[in-house]
């Protein structure tokens, strides 16, 4: 029996210094505020790390105060990364950590590979953390940045670059993602927070390719120029902004390329005409009671009543609508397109979302509106900007629950001007001069 616990012991200590020294020592921590909620909540953080480590991560991941760095030289550098931080004049707990697996270009665009990360690292570590602490008014949110790292060929040379995925979550959202029994609930609860991959912003997609991303990103069949150098551009910004400074190293020794996934991807929507078609047949009455019901709120077109259309691989309920504004509010196409959501087009997704509860047989709504300015001739007003606004239920849910804010909104979808594609940011959009 002494036998045995002789060695039972070394392992134990191990163990618990292994944990403990995930957690950043208060005297570290220079902010006095910091300091005080790190020496307060030590032994919480402690026992977060071991529901951490419990964890089984399919490649090696450490905690660590550096990202990017090797493998060798992370075994035996500070792990200490748990700790009370700042992000945004938010009080957070924030995690740092390499993760080092690497994603085949060829194999892994870059939803593919947010969504891998965010579900093999990062879900984890929340689910660690945050049980703990969702009921501290002291934390305003969780940040949780990982670095993994992407294989691929520059110009035909075989080259490996780091990306650093960072995700933040306010409490509510936290603790929604991890009660939420479906996958459009846990969706939601993503779109409440940010995400960001070499400080540039992304949107985490739980399935499939994303309403706003399916279009843009790189195709697993594409190879990896694209997609190393605009992670290397990426990293040059981050260095220069001084924002979210990421040390100089080289690259990982050993990195362990990730296999695609053997189950195959879920088979795309039926957007023929014969499904479309089927669609409205099995809605028309829902939306001929909603556009009875909310017409005087709405304006809708009268020869253009709504109908299902395919868009981006989706099925969408375009619902075509009259946007009147004040002469005052002419300037640019994209601030009239801002004025149009923020007048008029926002008011109409909540009444809209309560004629299609629950799960739908589509993708989402789109709000297709011409832009008419009160004071002007019928000859100008023949003129007006043709927008269309295509929303995802999963963000369209988000917002109804007061989760997402109308940019998020309008960032997880697609705007059309006049039939082209556009960025809308709407604080810029009406706040710049008129032109």
């Amino acid at each position: 029996m002494k036998t045995s616990r002789a060695w039972w012991l070394p392992l134990a200590l191990f163990a618990t210094s292994a944990c403990c020294a995930q957690v950043v020592s208060p005297i570290e921590i220079k902010d006095p505020a910091l300091r005080a909620l790190q020496q307060q909540y030590m032994e919480d953080l402690k026992r977060a790390g071991e529901d951490i480590l419990a964890n089984h991560f399919e490649y090696p991941f450490y905690f660590s105060r550096k990202l990017d760095i090797d493998e060798q030289q992370q075994k035996s550098g500070n792990q200490a990364s748990i700790r009370f931080d700042h992000y945004n004049g938010k009080t957070v707990l924030a995690i740092t950590g390499n993760y080092y697996a690497a994603y085949p270009t060829d194999k892994f665009n870059e939803v593919q590979r947010v969504r891998s990360t965010f579900q093999n690292v990062v879900l984890p570590i929340l689910q660690g953390i945050v049980p703990r602490f969702q009921s501290n008014q002291a934390v305003q949110g969780y940040a949780v940045e990982v670095s993994h790292h992407i294989l691929g060929k520059v110009m035909g040379v075989s080259m490996e670059r780091a990306e650093n995925l960072m995700v933040f979550l306010p409490p509510s959202a936290a603790v929604k993602l991890l009660a939420a029994k479906d996958e459009t609930s846990r969706q939601a609860a993503l779109l409440a927070g940010n995400a960001f991959l070499n400080a540039a912003p992304v949107t985490i997609w739980l399935s499939g390719e994303g309403p706003h991303l399916a279009g843009n990103a790189s195709s697993p069949d594409a190879g990896g120029d694209q997609e190393l150098s605009r992670t290397q551009a990426s990293a040059e910004i981050v260095q220069e902004s001084g924002e979210t400074p990421q040390p100089q190293s080289a690259p990982l020794a050993f990195p362990k390329a990730i296999k695609p996934p053997a189950e195959s991807a879920p088979p795309p929507r039926d957007t023929s005409p014969e499904a479309l078609a089927s669609v409205q047949t099995s809605s028309q009455a829902v939306i001929d009671r909603m556009v009875k019901e909310l017409d005087s709120e709405a304006h809708f077109v009268p020869y253009a009543p709504p109908k299902f259309v395919a868009f981006r691989q989706g099925i969408y309920l375009e619902v075509s609508v009259n946007t009147a504004l004040p002469e005052s509010a002419s300037g640019s196409r994209y601030k009239l397109a801002a004025l149009a959501f923020d007048e008029h087009i926002a008011r109409l997704v909540r009444p809209s979302l309560q004629y299609f509860k629950g799960d739908q047989n589509f993708d989402g709504i789109a709000f297709s509106t011409t832009v008419h300015l009160t004071g002007k001739t019928v000859a100008a007003n023949s003129s007006g900007e043709a927008i269309e606004f295509f929303f995802p239920f999963a963000t369209l849910r988000c917002y109804e629950s007061y989760d997402c804010t109308g940019q998020k909104l309008i960032d997880s979808g697609a705007v059309l001007i006049n039939g082209e594609r556009v960025a809308l940011d709407l604080q810029i959009a009406e706040g710049g001069p008129g032109h």
